[in-house]
């Protein structure tokens, strides 16, 4: 199958400019792309391979063909996957509990990451495994994996200027009594650990805005948007205001209700890489967390 390419035709305004001007300023292309894609000659101009160095005419087309990358020793692992929506750029994957999303000492295999592999692999294709957004293991829902350098870098952009929103639903301990509000309080490594986060003054901005859905008797359903996208950034925020998730016994939660932290993320929206038009996606509750909300109703 053919790699995915990048067409731009050349107007009057762009006239004069060098292919490199033009792709990394106008375009927005990584220095570290187009080095790539120069090594592979992989850059044409009026479908012929040239150099970055090269001026532009109006009425020219540079076509960019991706390069194939490998999957950095992600073993390909036939696992059920599910798509939300796929185009030659991004995945939107509905990941479920229990699962990693990258391989890691304790968990080698049978991530989201080894299963995309194969999927690609399936369908002829060497890509590496990018994540846009991360999810913890025990955390479900929605998440963005970019298929190629240039959407990576794209998405990248977009995230680090606010324009991936998410959207999560939690359970909670106790009952909430503010119907809105943010948590402000910067999130750093806890000491002596490798694995917890707690607020502290010298921790790393983080922001999460909260809204709630209902009242239980002693327990709250919450939506929440994130701001910025720490480590264990929710579970750290709704612990510090006393309101730790249910099922997350890393952070305060009890687990007699829940084998794992009741936080599912529900909805993503991004700018299309190569498009730029505005995607949306919703998740439906899993099946645990639509058992605990019947139970916290009755």
């Amino acid at each position: 199958m053919n790699n995915p390419t990048l067409i731009y035709q050349i107007t009057e305004e762009d006239e004069g400019n060098t292919m490199k001007h033009f792709l990394r300023k106008k375009k927005g292309l990584s220095r570290k792309l187009l080095s790539r894609m120069k090594n592979g000659q992989s850059i044409f101009l009026n479908d012929q391979f040239t150099y970055l160095d090269h001026p532009l005419k109006a009425g020219d087309t540079i076509r960019l063909v991706m390069p194939e990358e490998e999957s950095e020793n992600i073993i390909p692992q036939n696992l059920p996957i599910q798509i939300e929506y796929e185009d030659e750029d991004v995945m939107v994957l509905n990941k479920p509990f229990d699962q990693c999303v990258h391989p890691t000492l304790l968990h080698p295999d049978g991530t989201l990451a080894n299963g995309v592999v194969h999927y690609w692999r399936e369908q002829g294709f060497n890509r590496k495994f990018r994540a846009v957004n991360r999810l913890d293991r025990d955390t479900s829902g929605l998440l963005i994996v970019a298929k190629n350098q240039f959407a990576h870098q794209q998405l990248a952009i977009a995230q680090s200027n606010q324009q991936i929103e998410r959207f999560y639903e939690a359970f909670t301990h106790g009952i909430m009594e503010k119907e809105a509000g943010t948590i402000a309080a910067p999130i750093g490594r806890k000491s002596e650990s490798i694995i917890r986060r707690e607020v502290r003054a010298d921790g790393q901005e983080a922001v999460t805005h909260y809204r709630l859905l209902e009242r239980f008797e002693n327990a709250s359903h919450v939506q929440l948007q994130l701001e910025t996208g720490r480590t264990h950034q929710i579970r750290v925020h709704l612990s510090f205001i006393g309101h730790p998730l249910i099922g997350d016994d890393l952070y305060g939660g009890e687990r007699d209700l829940l084998e794992r932290q009741a936080l599912h993320a529900r909805h993503i929206s991004f700018p299309h890489p190569r498009a730029g038009d505005q995607l949306s996606f919703s998740s439906q509750l899993p099946p645990d967390l639509d058992q605990l909300l019947k139970k916290l109703r009755k």
